[in-house]
Order: structure tokens, then sequence, then C-alpha cells
């Protein structure tokens, strides 16, 4: 049991210490970890020889403690623990715990490169059924690769921060016409972030999925829809999806999620042997989407047909490199049901069947909405473990 205030019940406890970096009292980037309502000052903790981590805590990102690897991850999350349990320690750690409504959050690593995936059948299949009506939803490869394109790590923001409506081509009547995007949408996704990279030209198994993945945020792949519909084929999305991608504040690590492995959905054809995961696990993460304050979707990740793992494997079969820093992302979280959708293409079918938020009717995002993306997990003992929130607010064209 934690003697710090707020920690018992709450699922920012000491099963959860997600990693984050922040700012206060003017002073430069400090990296920190999240308990209850409270930032502990993680550079300070070492400093002051509490916690050792080879001074990575003394720099303004997590990228040199994500690159130390996980005998050192499950080494200072222990120590962590212990500080945040014993009171023996209360009078060495509470000078360095500092409110959470006092700190300013920053992107809490530096992406080195982003992926994102296209995992869940279901969003795919609604996708399929809007875009290329009358054909299968699904095309002939996607139940034998994990399918996804590669982003921009230039324009992964941190939660909080506003979303320009973009500009670009979209389809019309006699050819393209220029303009803001009036179809933006949002993407509800899990992340994983990269810790310790690979070499060029070596293969990670799925086996090596926790000894890659430090930790899991939040994602929302801002879409627009109308640009993505003109350039996606015969390549795929580009500007519709490359002028903002904002992920949490707070990296959860792995192992806060131990207990919220379940095994995932049966696949159907076999895949091939390298994308063979065993056990076949995936994550019971409970997504929620609001629109403006009002909950309007509650997207399952347990459901995902791709697991991270096969994600992970396929990002390297070719002998891609990892790099500390790369992110990855699942691709747009969707349950069977309506009221499952994690993006608003699907929630109103194609802007067909508008939905109730804030006492009128909407299909697609106005100048001045607001989307807020929460997450929980089951913890050890029946506690419960939250994701850092995504936020953003859109903001008009320029």
């Amino acid at each position: 049991m934690s003697w710090v205030p707020g920690a018992v019940g709450s699922p920012y406890g000491v099963t959860n210490l997600p990693y984050g970096v922040f700012r206060h009292d003017g002073r430069e980037p400090r990296i920190g970890v999240r308990v209850a309502d409270l930032v502990l000052d993680l550079a300070g903790a070492e400093a002051a020889g509490l916690v050792l981590a080879a001074g990575a805590f003394g720099r303004p990102t997590l990228n040199d403690f994500m690159a130390l690897g996980r005998p050192q991850w499950t080494a200072v999350r222990q120590r962590l623990v212990e500080l945040l349990t014993d009171s023996e320690h209360r009078l060495a750690v509470e000078p360095l715990l500092v409110p959470l409504a006092e700190v300013e959050l920053a992107l809490p690593f530096e992406v080195a490169d982003y992926v994102d995936f296209y995992s869940s059948e279901h969003h795919a299949s609604n996708v399929g059924q809007i875009f290329r009506p009358g054909q299968p939803p699904l095309l002939p490869n996607w139940k034998h690769l994990p399918v996804g394109y590669h982003g921009r790590a230039g324009t992964v923001v941190v939660s909080g921060t506003p979303v320009v409506r973009p500009q670009g081509q979209r389809a019309s009547g006699d050819g393209p016409v220029f303009g803001p995007s009036v179809r933006l949408d949002i993407e509800a996704e899990v992340g994983f972030v990269v810790g310790v990279g690979s070499p060029l030209g070596h293969r990670v198994s799925v086996a090596d999925f926790a000894d890659h993945v430090f930790g899991v945020v939040l994602v929302n792949d801002w879409s627009a829809r109308d640009i993505q519909a003109w350039e996606y084929q015969p390549l795929g999305p580009f500007l519709g999806k490359s002028f903002a991608t904002s992920i949490s504040a707070w990296v959860t690590p792995l192992d806060a999620l131990a207990d919220a492995f379940v095994p995932a959905p049966e696949q159907d054809p076999a895949v091939l042997d390298y994308l063979r995961d065993v056990p076949h696990q995936g994550l019971d993460l409970r997504l929620a989407v609001e629109w403006n304050g009002e909950r309007v979707s509650e997207p399952p990740f347990a459901g995902m047909y791709w697991t991270p793992a096969q994600q992970l494997a396929h990002l390297t079969v070719n002998g891609a490199s990892l790099r500390t820093g790369d992110l990855y992302a699942s691709g747009t979280v969707s349950g069977p049901e309506r009221g499952q959708a994690g993006s608003f293409l699907e929630l109103t079918w194609g802007g067909a069947e508008p939905v109730q938020v804030g006492g009128g009717t909407r299909t697609f995002l106005a100048d001045g909405d607001t989307v807020t993306l929460t997450a929980t997990a089951p913890g050890p003992d029946g506690t419960v473990v939250a994701l850092g929130e995504v936020t953003g607010t859109i903001l008009p064209a320029r």
C-alpha cells in the first residue's frame, strides 16, 4: 500500500507508474513518473541517489532511459514501487513530488520513426464497405499480413496540442478542388514505443516483443477523409494522415500491463511462420471516445485481429532496423457494434447517418471541436490501470 496521498485506489497508483516529461517553475524539461495526481521528479530522485538509471533521468526525453533495456526498466520500476510504498523513504521522496496541476507536460520521447497499422478486422471491413461499395470489404492480403503505412515522425504531437485543419486536394464532379478538409476525422488507436533498437538486416521475432517495446501510449491519428479518398489509390495514405498524430503525455510501461494480456482472436487462414506468436495474445484495453465532452464510442482493443507482437515482427521482417523512440500504432480500434467505432467515418457511416452530439446532429469534425481518448486495463488484484489520455482541439485552416 502506498503512502502517497490519493494513490490507493487510483488508476494511476503504484501498479501503473507511467513515465513522462514535464516542466515546472520555469525549469528545463524533466523526466517524471505519475502517481495519483502527483509527479515524482525522477531527475531529482536520481541526483539524490534514490534511484539509479545511468544518468538517463537527467535528460529531457525518455530516449536514453528506454535504450537501457528491459532489465534496467524492471529494476527501476521495482525501486520506484519501493520508494512509494515503504514509509521509511517518505521523508526523502516527498519533497520531489509535484502536483500534476502545476506542471506542463511535453512530448515524452523523441520520435524516431512512425508506422501505423490497420489491424482491426471490424474497422477494415467497415472502411472497405464505405470506400469500395459493392466490393469485398477486405482485400485479399488483409488476413495474411498486418497492413500498414509509414507516417511522419515530425508531426507526432503531445496530447493537448491544437490541430490545425489541413488543406489539400479532394474530389469534385469535374476534377479535384483545393481547400480545407470538410471530412476531418479521428482514429482511436494504441501505440507501442520501442526502447531497444535492432541492427539493419536483423529480423525481430514475435517472441522478442517485450525485449524491444518499452511501453504503450494512446494515439489519435487525425484523418482528412476527403483528402485520403482522393489520394490513397494506388499507394495508400499520405497527406490525409501526415498533418498531425496526437499521443499521450504518459507512456505506460509494458510491465504495468502484465495482467491485461488476453487470448487474441483466432486467425483463419493460418498465418506464415514468422507471424505465429505463442501464446497468441492481445491486450484487454477498453477505450472511450469523447466528442466535446460527450462519450460517443467505446472501442475494445482485445478484439484486434493482429497483435502488437505480430506487428513488430512484420515491421522488421524485411530487415528494417528498429531505433529507440520508434512508434508504431495499432490502427483504428473498432468493435462489431456501431457504438464501438474508433472513427467518425464508421460512427456516421461515411456521413450518411449523423449522430447526436451536444443537442445537434453531427458527422465530421467542426472547428472548435475537442476530442478526448481514454483507456483502462485490468491490473493486479482487481486494480485498474489508466493509460494517459489524448486530447486535441480543431483550429481553422490557415
